[in-house]
């Protein structure tokens, strides 16, 4: 009887341990994660999706996150709760396997101050995991699963100048403003300015600073500007603007091309732009002898000379307008006084 008693309980033994080990014997391999991008800017949206490659009725998801570069915004596919650092979602079928799920979602925002390159990850690990109706449980994934992405910003260009006002003539220092700037930049630590020069044969020209570390001139054509190794640029509203000097030797038109380079990359350019300028020689003045000017007559004395003037002008003798009568009257006096002699003359006779 002992004996009986035995073999029906190894035998029930053997039944639990293999309807236990058929609970947990079967390994999920079919999940997938994806991200909607690679690459995301600051202030869009990551999107986590795991695909299960089966219908699941009860599950429990980690999905860890630099908490530095994202935020948490929501999940479709069961309640989340967000750690700061990690997000867990955890799902259960309460119809009994009529509707499970067959994917997840978790979305996240890339906080909208970052101004740098950020490459990170999303790692997944899950636990808890059953088929639909429960029947079959699934291996934890203890290894996590990691998906790479990068969030930086919409890097603009750099834009080179360099601006002056007014003729170049040969010999003469000329000041002009050198800049460079960018809305975005992207950060490099180790870039510097260069410059080269197309000049006239036998002609030369001078691009000078102040450097503000040395208090030195510092030729740019000849050495480039600032610190041999490079500088740190990059990020929002980057700008730096020099005030230089030119001297161009002689007169005709010159060339400069200025490049932005990253010396940590074989000297690659991150921005050239090329300026022509034309150079002429200084005009002698010439300046033209007076004109003799009239004297400066006061005007009462102008005025007494102009009344003497047409005084002057007017005619000694006026003309004569109109017939004179006193002509006939002094013939026929004449005649009268004639007749009376000749009759005087004849009578003393």
């Amino acid at each position: 009887m002992k004996k009986i008693i035995s073999m029906i309980s190894i035998f029930a033994l053997l039944i639990i341990f293999t309807l236990t080990g058929s609970s947990y014997a079967d390994s999920l391999d079919t999940i997938k994660v994806e991200i909607n991008k690679g690459t995301i800017r600051p202030g869009e949206e990551a999107i986590v999706k795991i695909d299960f490659g089966t219908p699941l009725g009860a599950y429990t998801f980690d999905i860890a996150y630099d908490d530095n570069i994202f935020e948490y915004v929501s999940v479709d596919g069961g309640t989340a709760n967000d750690t700061k650092d990690k997000v867990r979602v955890t799902f259960y079928d309460s119809t009994g396997g009529t509707n499970p799920r067959e994917n997840m979602t978790v979305t996240f925002r890339a906080k909208s101050d970052i101004t740098t390159s950020n490459p990170t990850e999303f790692s997944v690990t899950a636990e808890g995991l059953a088929n639909s109706d429960a029947s079959v449980n699934y291996d934890d994934i203890t290894t996590p699963m990691v998906k790479n992405v990068t969030v930086e910003p919409e890097y603009k260009e750099y834009t080179i100048n360099l601006e002056h006002t007014g003729e170049i003539i040969k010999g003469e220092e000329k000041e002009m403003t050198l800049s460079y700037s960018s809305s975005m930049g992207k950060y490099y630590e180790h870039a510097r300015l260069i410059a080269e020069a197309s000049t006239p044969a036998g002609a030369s020209v001078k691009l000078t600073g102040i450097n503000n570390d040395t208090h030195a001139e510092q030729d740019i054509i000849q050495s480039g500007w600032g610190d041999p190794q490079g500088y740190k640029i990059g990020g929002k509203d980057v700008s730096q603007i020099l005030n230089v000097k030119a001297l161009f030797s002689d007169k005709g038109d010159y060339k400069i091309t200025l490049k932005l380079i990253d010396r940590d990359n074989s000297d690659a350019i991150i921005s050239q732009k090329e300026f022509q300028f034309t150079v002429g020689e200084k005009q002698e003045i010439i300046t033209p002898e007076p004109e003799e000017q009239e004297p400066n007559i006061p005007e009462t004395e102008n005025k007494i000379t102009e009344e003497i003037k047409q005084e002057q002008e007017k005619p000694s003798t006026l003309p004569k307008t109109g017939r004179n009568i006193y002509i006939p009257m002094i013939t026929i006096l004449t005649s009268l006084l004639s007749v009376i002699i000749y009759y005087n003359k004849k009578t003393k006779k």
